[in-house]
């Protein structure tokens, strides 16, 4: 089948009777679109325009093609139509990745609030602390803590996650508190094995200053809620996201030690495959997602 602008040149040509008048609505020369008619009709292996000085008109098979044209013009159009309208709507499927911690902590509650403002859409969550390549595995939009790595994806920036030493308060009551970030490396360090610098803690100090500490501990793990659960049992010092620490804290299960000094924050980003071309239900997920991230969000999280 001919190429959709060649189709719609030849509808003009013979709607409007005139090369010329075609070819500026359009916005090509003249001497393009002729060119381009003759190379359809040779290609077609049959005549569709009368010429002369009084202007242009379809050969018997010309209008024949012409009916047809406007038919396969018509479609294209409805189809340009019905993309335009899905492009604009929260619908159809959503995969969505993140890390195993914050997807069942965060993510999965926000989408399911997501789900219940947008009925037509349907949501596939997957959760895994390993890198995931979002074009290989079909993601829509992935979140992400840290510092991005790829530059070809599209991304917007969410908010900061950050993170407390924390232990319970029988932990504390048989090894004493801390008054300093130095004094953790005689304390039993229960180590998340994935960020945070593994054994060696790195905080900055009220006046910025800064303190790392070599920490050593029987248990490592790189599953926050592993650690989570043994600092309540009163196994260790942990370094805990706020979000996963806030409410045992409040509940007074925890403890946040050090509250002068902070621990390295992440970024949160949602990343998407491409910066261009964005679809509505991924747009349209990260611009409520970022209204969710505020000041102290990590106290909403139960």
């Amino acid at each position: 089948m001919e190429r959709m602008q060649d189709v719609r040149l030849f509808i003009r040509v013979v709607d409007l009777g005139s090369f010329s008048r075609a070819a500026a609505e359009l916005g090509i020369g003249q001497p393009a679109a002729t060119k381009q008619i003759a190379q359809m009709e040779r290609r077609l292996g049959a005549r569709l325009l009368h010429r002369s000085t009084h202007g242009v008109s379809p050969t018997e098979i010309g209008l024949l093609y012409y009916e047809k044209c406007k038919l396969i013009a018509h479609h294209a159009e409805e189809a340009r139509s019905v993309a335009a309208l899905l492009q604009s709507q929260v619908q159809g499927g959503l995969r969505v990745s993140t890390s195993v911690g914050f997807g069942r902590r965060v993510l999965a509650p926000l989408l399911m609030q997501f789900m219940q403002i947008n009925p037509q859409l349907q949501v596939d969550l997957s959760v895994d602390d390993r890198y995931v390549d979002l074009v290989e595995q079909g993601v829509d939009v992935a979140i992400r803590m840290g510092r991005l790595a790829d530059s070809s994806l599209g991304a917007r920036y969410l908010g900061i996650n950050p993170w407390a030493a924390v232990a319970s308060p029988e932990y504390l009551e048989r090894h004493g508190g801390v008054q300093h970030p130095d004094e953790l490396a005689r304390h039993e360090a229960l180590v998340y094995s994935s960020v945070q610098g593994d054994a060696r803690w790195h905080f900055a100090g009220p006046e910025h200053q800064a303190a790392t500490v070599a920490v050593r501990g029987r248990l490592r793990s790189n599953n926050l809620s592993t650690l989570s659960a043994a600092a309540r049992e009163g196994m260790g010092v942990a370094i805990l996201p706020w979000y996963v620490a806030s409410a045992d804290v409040r509940k007074g299960r925890l403890v946040a030690l050090l509250p002068q000094w902070s621990l390295p924050a992440q970024e949160i980003h949602a990343v998407y495959p491409s910066p261009n071309l964005v679809p509505a239900k991924v747009r349209q997920f990260v611009d409520w997602l970022q209204g969710k991230f505020g000041p102290q969000w990590w106290n909403d999280v139960r």
